[in-house]
């Protein structure tokens, strides 16, 4: 999507945020004139980058990424470390792109769902094989919000509107119980729910999205940069309001250039 950029309200103070997110203080930003692709990356075009180029991922060449428990096999799951602090994903042997459940699981019946057990860095490398780059913070939220200042969501300020589900989150109980009133217990196809005012679809929910930018929650003032841990926008499907919140338009979280998990994406930017 070719957007001519201009001048936005960027952040919020919304008292359901993390103060440590950073999400405020909200301040005008001037965004230049840039293009971004309407749907996030799917498997279908990761594949075809692996098979022109043969990319490994760093999931590959780790050999393990992060599952959702849930979406595990009890043998598998009782095999795979977890994370102490968040005890639902599981360190799987074998997850990858290509695989992203482990042994035994494919993207077969999932080409057009965002690809997923991806890095930063692997992600930056795609981008710039189709002639892009990652998008930058502040191109990221200019483009979710579709022209609509200082909603909540990218379409307005009612998760629901009207009862009708507009992106992919978890309902229900966290991590237990997933109702999956909105459709999906896992991803969705990259072109699901309707698009935002400018044409953009799954900014919210569905998976982290991977930026350019370094994590910084001082905004107002110069800050040390720390090359090794990246902005991350959106939301994933794992997102529930008892723990997380982040589907909102302007939350916020990071994430080291080297880390990978079953929900967390990207989509490409271009200058102009």
């Amino acid at each position: 999507m070719e957007l001519a950029g201009g001048v936005f309200w960027m952040g919020s103070e919304d008292p359901d945020a993390n103060p440590s997110d950073g999400e405020g203080p909200v301040r005008q930003v001037e965004v230049p004139a840039f293009a971004i692709d309407a749907c996030a990356v799917s498997n279908a075009q990761f594949a075809a980058f692996v098979a022109e180029t043969g990319y490994v991922t760093e999931a590959q060449e780790m050999g393990w990424s992060y599952v959702f428990a849930g979406f595990l096999p009890p043998r598998l799951r009782a095999v795979s470390p977890r994370p102490p602090t968040v005890p639902w994903w599981c360190g799987v042997r074998g997850a990858s792109w290509d695989r992203p459940e482990g042994p035994g699981s494919s993207v077969e019946e999932r080409w057009d769902h965002p690809v997923v057990h991806v890095s930063w860095r692997d992600a930056e490398t795609y981008a710039e094989w189709v002639g892009g780059r990652l998008p930058t913070e502040a191109e990221w939220e200019f483009a979710a919000r579709g022209g609509l200042q200082r909603a909540r969501y990218p379409w307005g300020d009612e998760l629901t509107p009207g009862g009708e589900h507009r992106c992919n989150i978890w309902q229900g109980v966290f991590p237990t119980r997933n109702t999956r009133e909105d459709g999906y217990a896992g991803t969705a196809p990259v072109d699901a729910f309707p698009p935002n005012g400018y044409g953009l679809r799954n900014v919210a929910g569905n998976v982290w999205e991977m930026l350019d930018d370094c994590w910084r929650v001082e905004h107002m003032s110069p800050a040390i940069r720390d090359e090794s841990v990246r902005v991350m926008r959106g939301g994933s499907y794992l997102c529930h309001d008892s723990y997380c919140n982040r589907y909102r338009v302007a939350a916020r979280t990071h994430n080291t250039v080297d880390s990978s998990s079953g929900n967390q994406g990207f989509r490409v930017a271009y200058a102009r």
